[in-house]
């Protein structure tokens, strides 16, 4: 077994793309399971990664590739289901974890990380939640388990190419002047992507992280409200932000559950509606130090906007700033 042959589960998307990065920097040789290898060969510039196209939901797949690897690192996750009965969470979540674990344990596979959420909880009301929470239960949380595990659980990840601050310069880009905002009062400590990367490889050499799980925050708390409000400033545009109230934010959920695409789903109200935000993040326990908003939200949207700008926002940037997590 090669110890530094590594496979990912959701290796082509925002944080695997991050991750793979980190991985061959650290001297890893990375095999990545993905439906199409072709709409992802960006990834083979990096010299030790190789894609592979696999169905991660067909059991055979899976015991056949993850036969000799040191370490499996499970990132498959969606954020919204094309029904409505929580069907497609469950698939992506909860069944994939089984058969990741039986495929480990009958490759004798030593090392599993899992990617969660915050908020993960079986009795969770939202599905996404609910089924990381379900997902995690199987999981053999303990020093001793075979696959050792470890279980991390983001807050929302911001970083280039991410679909949440990006998405909200574009609603912002597009707005005839004004903006809806659902859950505006609803409080997030968004953790950046190059510290979530850096905590899954840490983790692969640390023993100490066996049998634990994380919750990864940023070093801020914001209402959502004020993270547009600092998106419009940094991409230089001026709108209305209207906070909607929780009537409002629930029926527009109920609406936009069936619009092409979710933008704001049942679900995702659901989510929102859940909230917390913990006193302590795993990434202290890791000695991460980690990134804020207004450090590395400029290195991504700097092609929209001057250079000069960015510096003067920052300095008016902390004031949308509620208490450290």
């Amino acid at each position: 077994m090669d110890y530094r042959a590594l496979c990912i589960l959701g290796g082509t998307g925002f944080v695997g793309h991050h991750l793979t990065a980190r991985l061959v920097d650290a001297g890893y040789h990375v095999k990545i399971l993905t439906r199409d290898p072709s709409r992802h060969r960006d990834l083979l510039v990096l010299p030790t990664i190789k894609l592979v196209r696999a169905d991660v939901h067909d059991p055979a797949t899976l015991k056949r590739e993850l036969d000799g690897v040191g370490a499996v690192i499970n990132l498959v996750g969606i954020l919204n289901e094309r029904g409505h009965n929580g069907s497609g969470f469950e698939h992506a979540h909860v069944e994939l974890t089984r058969k990741v674990l039986d495929a480990c344990r009958t490759n004798h596979v030593p090392r599993l990380l899992q990617m969660s959420a915050l908020g993960a909880d079986p009795s969770s009301a939202s599905h996404y939640q609910r089924t990381r929470g379900e997902a995690e239960q199987l999981l053999p949380l303990t020093p001793d388990g075979m696959p050792a595990t470890t279980v991390f659980q983001p807050s929302i990840i911001f970083g280039p190419q991410d679909t949440f601050i990006n998405r909200f310069a574009r609603l912002l880009k597009l707005s005839p002047g004004v903006l809806l905002l659902p859950c505006p009062g609803a409080r997030v400590a968004p953790v950046y992507v190059g510290n979530v990367a850096e905590a899954f490889v840490r983790s692969l050499t640390r023993r100490d992280t066996i049998g634990r799980r994380y919750a990864l925050y940023g070093p801020d708390v914001y209402t959502m409200r004020n993270i547009v409000r600092y998106t419009a400033r940094m991409i230089g545009v001026h709108r209305a932000i209207i906070g909607l109230p929780d009537w409002a934010s629930r029926l527009m959920a109920n609406v936009m559950e069936y619009v092409p695409g979710k933008p704001f789903s049942r679900d995702n109200y659901l989510s929102f509606k859940a909230g917390g935000v913990e006193a302590e993040s795993g990434l202290a326990a890791l000695d991460i130090a980690p990134a804020s908003l207004e450090a590395e939200i400029p290195n991504y949207l700097a092609a929209d906007n001057q250079r000069g700008r960015y510096n003067r926002y920052r300095a008016v940037a902390g004031r949308f700033k509620e208490s450290p997590p």
